[in-house]
């Protein structure tokens, strides 16, 4: 098997694995617990904060532990309206976030808020003077994806932070940044984000962990034991955040080469894929790690199917909109007919060379056989 599809998941390292079982079976105590067992799985879980905090740019305190990146937006979409809904009913977001970011968007009007929802470009891209534009003084959250999961484009996020606070004080700005960490160089500390969602499945941890940094607190996601310092209640998941946390140490030393690895890589594809009749190139695909085609004429999931009979797993579009025409490419206005036949191929720092160029030579077979 060639796993070309690590936008959607990626293979845990071993880093991660290790540290996984080894929480499990050796450190598996309670962190609020007070005696010895307890005391050292909350020595473990304050080790694991700040190499997390590390790997993020930020203060080992303003680095809270979630279940992945749904939560991470959830809880900085709805605690932001609940803390500046006072202020101003006005929010600023794009028209290609993530369902995690649309959704709650989505309930927010529902319960009185106008959400203005930006627009991209043919390639994805959305720019600071859409923002500019869209920015009222009763504006109190502005959230914007740091990289697109389908489209690849790579938004100025340090600039619209910075402009939103310069022209809406009482607003806070929220990054999804699930797709762009340690992906995308950034550092909290400077990025000029309020709020910035992460998710560890994405960067070679196991599922079910993430983080959100925050700038300032905001009010509780959830209420009990008063774990997370009182914002997120509930027994922190400490073998997942082990996991998180050896993998965030795992990469850090060869980030920077990971990344113009995954740059090179994608660059061969792009060529490759350029070179084969009837492949269209959609979006803007400045990411590391994203490429995304069509083919006019065929289906997604044939495309697919026929890629998997020969060992590829690939996707169609974000693989959490399973089932539905993806709602970034039809608000790039991408033709029906290239979005049907559209499929995301998404690298990672494991990916070698050998596998890209067999994609690119499987493809073309697919696409006569479809045909």
């Amino acid at each position: 098997m060639i796993y070309l599809d690590n936008a959607a998941t990626t293979k845990p390292c071993a880093a991660a694995v290790e540290a996984i079982n080894k929480t499990l079976t050796e450190d598996w105590g309670n962190p609020s617990a007070q005696y010895r067992l307890g005391i050292d799985a909350a020595r473990l879980l304050r080790q694991c904060r700040q190499t997390v905090a590390e790997a993020l740019g930020a203060q080992t305190d303003r680095v809270y532990f979630t279940s992945g990146g749904t939560e991470g937006d959830n809880w900085a979409i709805f605690s932001a309206a609940e803390r500046m809904g006072k202020r101003g009913r006005h929010i600023v977001t794009t028209a290609v976030e993530h369902h995690a970011v649309l959704h709650p968007m989505q309930k927010l009007e529902e319960r009185g808020f106008e959400v203005t929802y930006l627009p991209p470009d043919a390639l994805g891209n959305i720019t600071v003077e859409a923002l500019q534009a869209a920015l009222r003084p009763d504006t109190v959250l502005v959230s914007i994806m740091m990289v697109n999961n389908e489209s690849g484009a790579v938004m100025p996020i340090e600039r619209m932070a910075k402009l939103t606070h310069r022209l809406c004080p009482n607003a806070l700005f929220h990054a999804d940044a699930v797709q762009g960490f340690l992906k995308v160089p950034f550092r909290a500390s400077t990025l000029g984000a309020d709020m910035i969602s992460v998710s560890g499945h994405k960067v070679h941890a196991a599922k079910g962990v993430g983080a959100l940094y925050l700038s300032q607190k905001l009010p509780p996601l959830l209420h009990g034991g008063g774990q997370e310092s009182g914002l997120r209640s509930g027994t922190e998941n400490l073998p997942m955040i082990a996991g998180f946390a050896a993998a965030c140490a795992a990469q850090m030393p060869n980030r920077m080469a990971d990344i113009a690895e995954q740059n090179r890589l994608k660059k061969l594809l792009r060529e490759r894929l350029q070179e084969i009749g009837g492949v269209t190139l959609l979006g803007a695909q400045e990411a590391p790690h994203i490429v995304n085609l069509a083919v006019a004429g065929l289906r997604s999931q044939g495309l697919i199917n026929g890629l998997q009979d020969r060992g590829f797993c690939v996707s169609a579009g974000s693989a959490c909109s399973k089932g539905h025409r993806s709602h970034v490419l039809e608000a790039m206005k991408v033709a029906p007919v290239l979005i049907d036949g559209s499929i995301r191929v998404s690298l990672s720092n494991e990916t070698t060379q050998d596998e890209v160029l067999a994609f690119a030579d499987a493809l073309p077979e697919v696409i006569r056989s479809l045909k």
